[in-house]
């Protein structure tokens, strides 16, 4: 349980901090919160196979996080290294 109870919490910080740059108006604060209100609202889940699913979707939104960010850097890269003749 342990094990799990550390994964949790890494999830939890990895999210927070992919927080930081999220867009839009009251965006980083917005998507924190929303990280944690979930977070609390599955604090009491005891069966280890639905924690390890909602680690599963955790990690999910983290990756579509990562690639929202990603695609936000391509667009930007691209629009400052595009010639236009």
């Amino acid at each position: 349980m342990s094990q799990l109870r550390s994964k949790v919490i890494s999830l939890y910080k990895h999210l927070q901090y992919l927080g930081r740059e999220y867009p839009g108006l009251n965006g980083p604060q917005k998507f924190r919160k929303q990280i944690h209100d979930a977070f609390m609202n599955h604090k009491d889940e005891q069966d280890p196979k639905k924690i390890v699913a909602l680690l599963a979707q955790g990690r999910y939104l983290a990756k579509e996080v990562e690639a929202l960010y990603s695609l936000k850097k391509y667009r930007s890269v691209k629009q400052r290294y595009s010639y236009n003749d």
